[in-house]
């Protein structure tokens, strides 16, 4: 569990830096398990149940969720930054970091959907939206009222990556991204090149939702059974955000 360790040389890893937030949520799911049976339901499992159980209260689909993961015992923030994919990654560089995780093109596609919902912070779209032409220009209009061009400035400005239809777990996402819609770098390039390889799979999730919700549920079971950690490898965390 690199993501929820404070153990690396900068917490959170690159995560961190990218805006990732929710983890005193799990911190407090964690908490209220360990009270209940003590030792027994690790971080891992916590952090893939509320994924799920998250996208379902915002109106998207269920999935079954394996349990029994470990947690690390220890983080590696060189691993981190090698396997997240970055918001400024081309189209054929996410193909590549996916790939070596076992997921499709299509996978890839849905498993970005995800930015249906959620914010990004100011310093992850701001080159995209100075530096880019192929961007919406009221949206881009819209976001530099608070992602102003100067590096260091507004950073941590939080914005909708669906512009849309932030708060629920729709098909709007794919969408915005065949009007130039997409706030990050990453996710307009995968509706960026005429006949690419991820383009018809937008136009399928952007024309049916139901076609979306169920590459993404089977896509997010294919991605929580990568490597898992199981016993006797790893612990089961007392404290999410530290090793035991």
């Amino acid at each position: 569990m690199t993501a929820l360790s404070k153990a690396a040389t900068r917490p959170f890893c690159w995560l961190a830096t990218s805006g990732t937030r929710g983890f005193d949520v799990i911190d407090k799911i964690k908490s209220n398990v360990e009270q209940a049976c003590k030792r027994t339901v690790s971080c891992a499992d916590i952090l893939a149940v509320a994924a799920r159980d998250s996208v379902v209260a915002v109106g998207g689909p269920s999935w079954t969720v394996s349990l029994g993961r470990r947690d690390s015992d220890t983080a590696s923030e060189t691993l981190a930054n090698r396997d997240l994919p970055a918001p400024s990654l081309s189209v054929t560089d996410l193909i590549t970091r996916f790939a070596a995780k076992g997921l499709n093109h299509t996978d890839m596609v849905a498993l970005s959907g995800a930015h249906t919902i959620g914010q990004a912070q100011c310093k992850n779209f701001r080159t995209r939206l100075y530096s880019e032409e192929n961007i919406d220009p009221a949206l881009a209009t819209s976001r530099k009222a608070t992602c102003p061009q100067l590096t260091g400035s507004g950073d941590s400005n939080l914005a909708p990556l669906d512009d849309t239809t932030p708060d629920m777990f729709d098909n709007a996402y794919f969408v915005n991204l065949k009007l130039n819609k997409g706030l990050l770098h990453s996710d307009q390039v995968l509706y960026t090149l005429a006949g690419g390889a991820t383009e018809d799979i937008i136009d399928g999730f952007a024309s049916n939702q139901d076609a979306f919700n169920n590459a993404f549920a089977a896509a997010m079971v294919k991605m929580g059974n990568i490597s898992p950690l199981i016993f006797p490898q790893g612990q089961v965390r007392r404290i999410c955000s530290r090793a035991n």
